[in-house]
């Protein structure tokens, strides 16, 4: 295997299909909730639990991921660009995005959901200023609802930036190939999971995923797990050989795992000990892992070029992200008492979603210089032409 690390100068196009992939995924996934028994902030009349299902199996990995591209990202933009010109452009693109966000994007979210739970809140207009209250949801009407990723990733980047620019540098290099000649190989890239076993071990027990920041230490310390080890995995050439020479033996892994979580907990949670839980909670973490690394093995193999959807779709996902979950919940309030089937609304929703998002992006925010860096968008680059999106250009 070849062992040269990636330079800030490396295409990594097959991060970029995956994470247009994981977005698109993403909205059809917070569509698919307004139909299940979880919670969210719509519902519709009839409730479809075989819908679950799928729903769970794509829960297992799509948010993670996410990170994991986050964190390949981060280790491009680090060469690149200094420290303090890396951490002004987490600000612009991340901070700026997330209070736009939960100023303007949100709010009608927590409109609609207020309306269909029997709320007297009056038109939009009349309840709009409640937002500059700045009470915490769901008492009050701010929050960050889908957008936590950014909060995350921003509180992420900085966090862990010491450690990133330590393993850059030459001593901190010299440490990572050594880590690296050990673990990019068939067996030992497996002890990534040891880490989120153990962090899932002690924390998922008292700490449940809220997207708060400030009290969700399971997922928060998981998902950082998992944005390191996007960092160290596009460190070196010798991980992306490995995982795309590995891809059908992971593959194989990643649905004998799954089967048996089907199997044996989720058809029908047979309410485990302690022991159980803990293996539990092994096997949908290797679960995880065997598909983050087939899918990045599969993309490394099939997915290493570029062509114009890409170019495209790779500026687009940002603004769709941003978008897609208030008109969800929008078309799902209206929608809620249409006696159509769960199909049929499921499509009809995705489609319209997908449409809007892409007609508000097209004709709107990328032509409107000014509105651009509120999506995550460079300030006055009207095409993709000009600059060839790369996944140095990952949302960060």
């Amino acid at each position: 295997m070849a062992s040269t690390a990636f330079t800030s100068d490396t295409r990594r196009y097959d991060l970029d299909w995956l994470r247009v992939l994981a977005f698109i995924l993403l909205i059809l996934y917070h569509t698919g909730m307004f139909f299940v028994s979880w919670g969210y902030h719509v519902k519709n009349d009839v409730i479809s639990e075989p819908l679950e299902m799928p729903m769970l199996f794509l829960n297992q990995w799509r948010m993670p991921l996410l990170f994991l591209i986050s964190g390949s990202a981060v280790y491009f933009a680090l060469g690149r660009r200094s420290a303090g010109r890396f951490s002004f452009e987490r600000i612009k693109r991340l901070l700026l995005p997330l209070a736009f966000g939960m100023l303007v994007i949100v709010p009608p979210q927590i409109y609609f959901e207020r309306l269909q739970k029997g709320e007297n809140v009056g038109t939009y207009l009349d309840y709009y200023p409640r937002v500059f209250q700045f009470q915490p949801y769901p008492e009050g009407d701010f929050s960050w609802h889908h957008l936590w990723y950014l909060a995350y990733i921003l509180v992420f980047s900085f966090l862990a930036l010491p450690l990133f620019h330590y393993l850059r540098s030459d001593a901190g290099r010299k440490g990572l190939d050594r880590l690296t000649a050990f673990l990019a190989r068939p067996l030992p890239v497996f002890l990534f999971v040891i880490p989120l076993w153990i962090s899932d071990a002690l924390l998922r027990p008292y700490w449940e995923t809220t997207h708060n920041l400030l009290a969700d230490w399971a997922n928060f310390s998981f998902s950082l797990l998992l944005f390191i080890y996007g960092f160290v995995l596009s460190s070196n050439a010798r991980f992306a050989t490995l995982m795309a020479n590995m891809r059908w033996w992971t593959l194989s892994l990643a649905v004998i795992t799954v089967s048996s979580l089907y199997a044996f907990f989720w058809i029908e949670w047979p309410e485990p000990s302690a022991t159980g839980m803990a293996f539990y909670r092994l096997l949908k973490d290797m679960n995880l892992w065997c598909w983050l690394l087939a899918l990045m093995g599969f993309a490394r193999q099939h997915l290493s070029f570029s062509n114009s959807f890409l170019r495209y779709a790779n500026e687009a996902v940002y603004p769709f992200y941003i978008l897609h979950q208030t008109i969800i919940v929008a078309l799902g309030y209206y929608l809620a008492h249409e006696p159509w089937g769960v199909v049929t609304k499921l499509v009809v929703m995705s489609l319209i979603t997908f449409a809007i998002c892409w007609i508000l992006y097209e004709f709107v925010i990328r032509r409107i210089a000014v509105l651009r860096p509120f999506f995550g968008l460079r300030y006055g680059q009207k095409t993709l032409s000009r600059k060839v999106a790369t996944s140095q250009q990952v949302i960060q």
